[in-house]
C-alpha cells in the first residue's frame, strides 16, 4: 500500500469529514487547523495496521473521534480562553436567508457542542451521513446502543435549540 496515495485518497474524499469532526470537539479555528493535522498524522501513522475489516471512511472517522477525544481531553487541562465564532457561509442565499442560516447553524454547533461526549459522537458522525453500523464500528459498540444514543441526543437537542416537538 502506498501511504502517499492512500493519505491523498483520505483528503480528496474524507477532508471534509475530518474538518466537521475536529470542530464538533474544538471552538478555536487556529485549534480546529491543528486538531486537524494531528488527525492527519494519527491516519498516517494508522494506515499500515488497515486491513481492510471496515471502509476507509470508518477507518479514517474512528481515527478522527478518537484524536479529537484526546485533544479535548489535553484541552481540559489547559486555562479556558475565549471562544471564537467561525463563519459558515452559504451560498446562494439572501442575505437575511443566509443570517437565519447561520445562526441555525451555529445554535446545531452549539448544541452538539454541549451534549455528553458520547452523545456527541454519535450525533457528530450521524450528520455525517454515517449509519448506525458504522457509527457502531468506529465507536466500538452495538448498532442498537447507537440508536439510544442517537435518540437521546436528538431529545437534548431540541432542548436545547428550544425545539417543542
Amino acid at each position: 500500500m502506498n501511504r502517499r496515495k492512500v493519505i491523498e485518497q483520505i483528503a480528496n474524499e474524507h477532508h471534509a469529514m475530518i474538518k466537521r469532526i475536529a470542530l464538533s470537539h474544538e471552538f478555536a479555528p487556529q485549534l480546529v487547523e491543528e486538531l486537524v493535522q494531528d488527525i492527519y498524522l494519527a491516519i498516517w501513522r494508522a494506515l499500515p495496521s488497515f486491513r481492510g475489516d471496515a471502509s476507509l471512511r470508518t477507518f479514517v472517522a474512528r481515527i478522527a473521534m478518537n484524536r479529537a477525544i484526546t485533544h479535548v481531553g489535553r484541552a481540559l487541562k489547559m486555562p479556558k480562553s475565549v471562544e471564537l465564532n467561525e463563519q459558515m457561509p452559504a451560498f446562494d442565499l439572501s442575505p437575511e436567508s443566509q443570517a437565519i442560516a447561520n445562526d441555525r447553524r451555529t445554535a446545531l454547533i452549539l448544541a452538539v457542542r454541549s451534549l455528553p461526549l458520547s452523545y456527541r459522537e454519535t450525533a457528530t458522525l450521524t450528520l455525517e451521513g454515517m449509519e448506525p453500523k458504522e457509527i457502531a464500528d468506529v465507536l466500538g459498540i452495538t448498532p442498537n446502543a447507537v440508536a439510544i444514543r442517537l435518540s437521546r441526543a436528538k431529545e437534548l437537542i431540541r432542548e436545547l435549540m428550544g425545539d417543542k416537538r
